[in-house]
Order: structure tokens, then sequence, then C-alpha cells
């Protein structure tokens, strides 16, 4: 807000008061300001209010982290640093968890309260900025330019009455910087002890005024490089290890790194020389191309010949190139009104890699298997690469009279799996404000925001052109008329007409360049995601009461959303062996208005309320509201609560996504515990029991589990009840405490008809754990002809979106800011700490709650703490960052038929330190060193409830990197 007048000394201390833990925006008063003149004092709004006042303080917890903390915490990403914080949760998507991600892979989002990342609102000074990922609201902070953040202000509880849809957990605040005069240069490189993980950041800050003052403007340059992390280089995930399924041993009170490394290795049953079932005999190569009977994967602990480490080829961290240009600028009209305007532009390249494909013929053939000979001219021709033995194993399996085999393979002939992507993001926002009459403030604004995806997956194949390379014979008729007779030629004339070549899956590096070529699919992936949205607030003093003038603001918001995400049609179809993931495009509307007061209702005591009236193209009608006070005893003591309803309506995946494939991790069929009556309901279990004695899976089996996700045109909106009550103590008159605050808040969130995805886990027991039978509709298992040791086996678990039963988060916040003058110089300290009461979810209305407060990702207890100390020219800080202990998560250990609470991970402390000089007056030195002890992250197996996939660990929540150093120049001209 535009107003020419210094910041008073009585809204320093509102500030002081309102902010919870972090340090605070630093507030500057004129050596010439005359205290006794009130048009002295400008008057601001505080996040979470749209009031503009001199004496206002936020009645919800407000957290802020400045430009200072930025610098001394060296982070290329600001996700980096706001993750350190107890209040946010484990994000859903960063570059140490998203590898295994068919899009939006390398993308930065944050989760307050690990409520979800669709309930948390990003704002940009104030105002919604444009998402990064298809279909969502989630914003990817990638592209916002860490070195151009003026601050971060934090707003935890319920906020959607002031800001609108999505703020069930509250609102994340980055405010840019929007004055600079002069130049300023920062360098940055750093590595891991390893020597991976290399980093460069460059930033290029300018700034100019005109000479009258009126208008200026801002412009700032970023490049930051951020190298990639593979799985093969930290020894938790060099190999492969058992998948949870297998940890038959897990008792109550084991430590389970003593199963872990019992039960590793254990690599992959699909190598890429191939294993192949004729008849009843398995066969596969040895390492010198010789074929064998018999495969072994080592497992039980025994390391055999046979097996694939896909470890050796997993990322753990995706490098990520960002090139960010950011401009604002304004211009005075005059005295009272401002012209202004905000640009920012974001280029991000990502690049993910996994192992080779696992491709078997159940991917190409309805039964499962390949033929392997042919009927040509009335005679049976075999398939001129298959291996004499297995040739004369093979048997007809599908009764057509010629013999067949089951392969399995892994592509590395075709090369490793995963996508290069290249995000632009742009958005573009001007405005006027200014003060239209004596008290009344206004601003309106319009902006426009473009998120564009282009991504390329490369390792795939064309499921049909493999099929046609496959069937191949040798071409003793001269079949493609080059006069060449002892050939191999594909078996199908229009398939030749278009360039087949035979392909030869028998042993180690079988498949021709040629072949290669022919069957390769990369796939494309384009997205699209648009918003403009129009604005306007008015805020002032109504008339006076007698503790002071009732504070108003109006305000009004046109917003649109657009969202596109299209996969090429072989994608789409699921014929590249990839996921099958149909095109998601959507749109809305929302128009809304809001009111929002400040009433005084004696000295020091002010009822805060607000209310927003929606409605949305989709769901029609919502309304939220808040209601609290804040009363301050005296200049040391005060309390604040706020009660808040807070809508959040369903997003565009949410509403109109279609049947999506997905492959998902960590999933426990009930039937391997408990063959019940329902398991044996289904021919295959029961045919899997009667061979086996027992119910048998093999691990292919395990990590094949398949499923499709689904929105929900008739989804409603979703409600959050949210209820804070807290204390703010900041002593006065005490020398030794002069510099400190503390603050104490309790918070409960409570959401109704939460909209969610229905979890498989929660489906698969409710279908055979006696629950509701009707979900046993959203299960396929295999049947009984696919092998007795894979029958009755999960191929596909279904979820769609629906409203559920709600989630409910409890807990408290403590924080602490402390500053005195030692040895010369000044310390500095601040602590946040987060205790979780209780935390479930209900996944449908009836439905028992599954509490996850405690587990794995959501630990009971959170801290962070961050001392600093200055003397002269010289300053060093130290953060450390506590994460307590956590269960497993109590769906997984029930498989195992173990209470909740079990088996758990110890707690971990990281501690980074950074030191600093001002070498001159211009330039500044510094280097620092995180993870400085170099803290392994708690083992938890890919497969397990809470690991990312070929990280061992779960690397939203931990360092799964390692000791990090850098070094860094900053100079300012």
């Amino acid at each position: 807000m535009y107003i020419k007048t210094k910041l008073a000394s009585a809204v320093k201390a509102s500030l002081l008061l309102s902010a919870a833990c972090t340090t605070l925006a630093t507030v500057q008063v004129s050596a010439q300001e005359n205290q006794n003149d009130e048009a002295a004092i400008e008057k601001i709004a505080v996040t979470g209010s749209r009031i503009k006042s001199a004496e206002l303080a936020s009645a919800s917890p407000l957290q802020i982290i400045d430009a200072g903390d930025i610098q001394a915490s060296g982070v290329a990403n600001i996700q980096d640093l706001l993750l350190e914080n107890p209040a946010f949760g484990t994000p859903a998507i960063s570059r140490t968890n998203s590898n295994f991600q068919t899009a939006s892979a390398g993308v930065s989002t944050i989760d307050l309260r690990d409520l979800g990342t669709a309930r948390t609102l990003v704002l940009v000074n104030g105002r919604r900025y444009v998402s990064g990922v298809p279909g969502s609201s989630a914003v990817d902070l990638n592209t916002i330019p860490t070195q151009f953040i003026e601050r971060v202000e934090i707003l935890t509880g319920g906020a959607s009455a002031v800001y609108g849809s999505d703020a069930v957990a509250g609102v994340v605040n980055i405010v840019m910087k929007d004055e600079f005069d002069g130049l300023e240069f920062q360098s940055q490189y750093g590595e891991s002890k390893e020597g991976d993980a290399q980093e460069r950041q460059f930033s290029l800050t300018t700034g100019s005024q005109s000479s009258d003052g009126r208008s200026s403007i801002m412009a700032h340059l970023s490049y930051t490089d951020q190298g990639a992390v593979f799985s093969r280089d930290r020894a938790r995930s060099a190999v492969d290890q058992l998948s949870g399924i297998y940890f038959e041993d897990l008792e109550a009170g084991v430590d389970p790194d003593s199963i872990f490394e019992a039960s590793s290795p254990f690599f992959s049953s699909f190598p890429p020389q191939g294993r192949f079932d004729a008849g009843d005999i398995r066969y596969t190569f040895d390492q010198n191309g010789n074929l064998q009977e018999g495969f072994s994967t080592n497992g039980n602990g025994t390391i055999g010949p046979d097996g694939f480490n896909r470890s050796n080829y997993r990322t753990i961290a995706i490098p990520t190139e960002r090139y960010m240009m950011a401009l604002n600028g304004k211009y005075e009209l005059n005295d009272n009104h401002r012209m202004f305007f905000e640009g920012t532009y974001s280029n991000s390249s990502t690049t993910s890699e996994l192992e080779p494909f696992p491709f078997s013929s159940d991917d190409i053939y309805a039964d499962g298997f390949v033929p392997v000979e042919f009927l040509v001219d009335g005679q049976m021709v075999a398939n001129p690469f298959i291996p004499e033995d297995i040739l004369n194993s093979a048997v007809d399996e599908n009764g057509d009279g010629a013999r067949d085999i089951f392969f399995a393979k892994r592509l590395q002939d075709i090369g490793n799996r995963g996508n290069t992507a290249e995000r632009d993001t742009f958005r573009i926002l001007v405005g006027m404000d200014g003060e239209l009459f004596d008290g009344w403030y206004y601003d309106a604004f319009y902006a426009y925001g473009q998120t564009k995806e282009a991504q390329v997956s490369r390792g795939l194949v064309n499921v049909q052109n493999f099929r046609y390379a496959l069937e191949s014979i040798t071409d003793v008729n001269d079949l493609d008329g080059d006069g060449i007779t002892d050939e191999a030629v594909c078996l199908d004339d229009t398939a030749r007409s278009f360039g087949c070549v035979p392909i030869d899956i028998y042993g180690f590096n079988s498949i021709s360049p040629e072949a290669a070529a022919y069957v390769t699919a990369p796939a494309l992936l384009s997205t699209e995601v648009t918003q403009e949205i129009i604005g306007a607030n008015l805020a002032g003093e109504l008339f006076d009461l007698p503790a002071g003038p009732l504070g108003v603001a109006f305000g009004f918001e046109y917003r649109e959303e657009f969202s596109r995400s299209e996969f090429d049609a072989l994608q789409q179809a699921g014929l590249n062996g990839g996921n099958a993931i149909p095109a998601t495009q959507g749109e809305f509307d929302v128009t809304e208005f809001y009111v929002e007061t400040n009433v005084p209702v004696f000295e020091g005591f002010n009822v805060k309320a607000a209310i927003r009236a929606s409605d949305y193209s989709t769901v029609g009608n919502t309304t939220s509201w808040n209601v609290g006070f804040d009363y301050a005893v005296n200049d040391q003591l005060r309390f604040r609560v706020i009660q808040a309803q807070s809508t959040r309506a369903p997003n565009i995946d949410e509403l109109f996504q279609p049947d999506s494939q997905t492959f998902p991790p960590g999933i426990i069929d009930p039937c391997v515990a408990n063959t019940s009556a329902r398991c044996l309901a289904d021919p295959g279990v029961a045919a899997n029991v009667a061979a086996n004695g027992e119910f048998t899976l093999t691990q292919s089996d395990i990590q094949g589990i398949s499923g499709f996700n689904r929105g929900n045109p008739n989804v409603t909106e979703e409600v959050g009840k949210s209820t804070t009550v807290g204390v703010v103590y900041t002593p006065q008159n005490i020398s030794v405490l002069e510099d400190f605050s503390f603050t104490l808040d309790y918070f409960d969130i409570e959401i109704e008809d939460a909209i969610v995805s229905t979890p498989r886990q929660f489906i698969l027991d409710q279908c055979y754990g006696g629950g509701d039978e009707s979900f046993c509709d959203f299960v396929t298992r295999r049947p009984t002809d696919v092998g007795n040791n894979s029958a009755g086996s999960l191929e596909f678990i279904d979820s769609a979106v629906s409203n559920s039963g709600g989630e409910i988060l409890e807990g408290v916040d403590l924080t602490a800011t402390y500053g005195a003058d030692l040895l010369g110089g000044h310390i500095n300290a601040r602590l946040a700490y987060t205790y979780l009461i209780d935390g479930e979810t209900v996944p449908l209305p009836g439905a028992d709650a599954d509490p996850f407060v405690g587990e794995i990702g959501t630990s009971e207890h959170k801290a962070f703490f961050n001392l600093g100390y200055r003397y002269d020219d010289f300053n060093i800080v130290t953060r450390l960052t506590y994460i307590g202990s956590a269960d497993f998560d109590d769906q997984f250990l029930a498989g195992f038929g173990l209470d909740a609470g079990a088996v758990g991970i110890s707690s971990v402390t990281y501690v980074d330190l950074q030191a600093s000089y001002q070498l001159t007056d211009i330039v500044e030195v510094y280097g620092g060193v995180d993870n400085l002890f170099d803290k392994e992250p708690p083992r938890i197996l890919t497969g397990v409830t809470g690991s990312d996939t070929g990280t061992e660990t779960n690397a939203g929540t931990y360092d799964p990197i390692g000791q990090e150093f850098y070094v860094g120049v900053r100079a300012r001209f």
C-alpha cells in the first residue's frame, strides 16, 4: 500500500507481538520522525487481514522468514528452508522424492500441517500465483527467485475468508523486494561430501529511482544448477533390497535395520538377459552368455547370479536447472495514487532417470504367452532367434497349435527410463493503489499467469511394434524380395512394409540397434495451466468507537483457472509399455466478495471477523468466515483466539481426471496374512492356496500392482473448521529479556467432507477384512492361468475421488526469540517447536478413523532452533532441525499382525552451519556446511509405506544426500 510517511514504533510493536518464531521483518523509523504527529504513522495490513491499522496485530499465529534467514541458509530453493519449519509437513513433490513420477518430477511444493498441498495457499505479494502442477493449485517454488525474496510470511490456520479457497491449513505469503538502488551480485558453489549434488548459483539484482523519487524500477536475473545424486552412490541404496511384504521376521520392538541388513540384497526378477518359462522349465543366461536352467534372484539373503540391481540406475536427487527473471516498478501519479506492475518469468529443466523397463510377454499378449513358431504355407516355422533347448521345452499353452513361452526381460538394450521436462512459468500483474480520501485506501489489480511444460520420456516401447518384431521367421521364401533367404524377417506383411525389424530377446545385448530403433517409442507430454484474476479491495474506518475506530475492508475477486495435460496417443492408450494416462482438461471460474471488520471493544481488546461468499462454476455457492479476538492485557502479555470456517473447492484433476493408470507402492495384500472366505472366493487365490498350501506371491507380483485413478464431477467442496488459542509474551523493563518474545498456540483443525482419493489399502481392508463387500468391485486379481505362484495376486486396485468422512489435526506450537549483546557482539536465537497431539483420517463417512500422527512423515515432535552471533564484520549462524521418532504406518504393520506403534524409527537431528565475513564495504564472502555431522536418514525400504522409491528412506522428510559444503561471495555497488 503506497503512503509516503514512515512507519511508527507502534507498528513495530504490533508486528513484534503478532509474529511467531522467526526473525521479524526489520522496520526502520526515521530519525526525524515526529512521533507526536499522527500523520507520520503509516497504516499497514498484516498477513491474514486486509484492514490497515497502525496498531493491528494478527489474531492468527504469524511466522516470518526474512532475507537474512535466506542468505544465512545458502538454499537455492526456498522450499529447502521452509521445510525446516516444524509447521510444514512432507512435501508432495520435491527433487528428492519425485524421480518415479510420470509428470511434474522435480517440482517443489509445500504442505502446511501435513494436510496436503491442496490445502496450503501460496501467495506472492498477497495475491494468488499460477500453479506449476497441472490440474491442481500447487505452486512450484522453482519459479520463485530465492534471492529476490524480501520475506516469507507463514500464517497457520484457516484463512479462506480473507484469501479464498485452498487456505484450509494456512497461507504462505512470499513478499518480493520492491525497492533497490544500485547493483548486487551473488555467486555460490557447493557439492556433497561424496562429490555429487554439485550446485551453482548466480544472481544479479539492480534497481534505480527517478530523480524526483516518483518512479522506480527493479530487475533481477538468476541462474541455479543443482546436480544429480544417484542411488548407487549411497551405501544404503546401492543395491536392491526386500520389499516390505517379505519382512516375515518383523516383530514388535525389533530394529528394522537388523532385518534390512539380513535381507539385502534382493535383485529384481526382470533381468537384462531375460528369463524364459518353456513348459515346466525356467531358463536364463549366465554372465558368459551360456543358456542355463533355473533362475535365482538371490532371495533369503543368498546372492544369486541372475537378478538385476535396479538401484544401480535410480536417482535420489533430480538434476534441476533454472533461469529466472523478476521485474517490478511503480509510478506515482500524485501524492495519493500510484500505478505498479510485477513480472516474473522462470524456465526450469529437470531430468529424471531410473532403471530400464521391465517388459514381459503378458504386456503384449492377453494370455501372457508369446508364440515361438508360426504356421507358414502349412508348416510350422520356428522363431529364428530362440535357443533350441527353449524351443524343445516349449508347449502349446493356448491351444492354437503353436508352441508358446513366457518371457520377462529388462530392456537394457533400449536404454534407461526417465524423462526430461522443460517448464516455463510467466506471470504479470498490473494495478493501482492509493488513498481515495482521508483514511480510506484502495487497490485494484489484474494478473495473468501461465505455466507450460514439454516433457519427453525415454526407455519405453511401442507394444504393437514389439509384437510384430517378436513374430519373426527365417525368410526362406524371400518375402521381402531382397534375394536373401537366411535372414530373419517379420511375419506380418503390413509391418514389413512399415519397416519392421525382427527382435532377438534371448541373452545379454541381444537387441540390435535397428530393432531397438523400431520398437522404441518416446512418450510426449504437453501441459498448460493458465490463471486470470481481477480483484479490488477497499479498507478504511467507518466511525470512531470509545476504544478506537471501527475498521473495515471490502473486496471482490474474479478468477478463471484452466488446465490441460495431454500425453501422446500411445501413452494415453497404454501401448508404449508405460502407464495408460488419458488427457485431462478442465476449467472453472469463481466470483467472490468479502467483508472484514475490526471492532475495538475496549482498550487493548479487539474483535475481528470476516465473511466471504464465493460462486463457483463447478460446485456453486460456498461460504467462509472467521471470528476472533486479540486482547493486549498490557505491553507484555497478549491473548488471541480465532475460529474459522474455510472451504476448498475441488481442483480440475479432482473433477475431470479420466481413468489414469498408476503403480502404487506399499500395498499389503490382506490375503497373505489371513486367507479369509472372501479371499478364497477368488478363483486365483483358491488355486494358489491349493497348489502351495498357503497364499504365495512372487516379488514381481508385488511390484506389479497397478490401478487407475479417476476424478469425480459430482464431488463437492470440503469445509475446514479451525480453532486457534494463543498467548504472546514480550517482557518489558527486564534488561536481560529486553529482546525476548514467546508465543504458545493451540490449534484444532477439523475437515468435513474432505476431498480425497479413497486409499487403496482401505479398499483392500474393507473388501477382505469383513467390511463393505462392495469395495471388492475396485479390485482385480490375476486369473488361474498365469501360473500357481502368481494366480490370485493383485493386478489392479482402482480409486476415485470422493468426499470422505473427514480429517482432523490437533497440536501445539511454541515459539521463542531472543537477542542480546555479548562479548562485544550480538547474539540472537529463535526456537520453533510443534507437538502434534492427534490426527486421523476417516476414509469414508462412517468408516473407522485411520490415525497418522506419530507415523513416518508426521512425527509427534518437530523443532527448529537457530543461533546466530555477529561480531563486527564476522557472522556465524547455526541451525538445528529436530524430527522426532516415528512409527511405521499402522496399515503396513497390520499386514504382519502387529499393532500400531510396534515398530518404528528413531529421531533425527540435523545441524547446519554458515559463517560470513564482510571483506570490504562492497564484498562479503561466506561458506557453510549442511548436515554438518553427515547424519544418515532412517532406513525405510522401497515398497514400505512412507518410503520414496530408490532412496530407501522418506526423502521428503529426511536428508537423503548427506553432508554438503558451499562457498559464495556477494558484492553490492
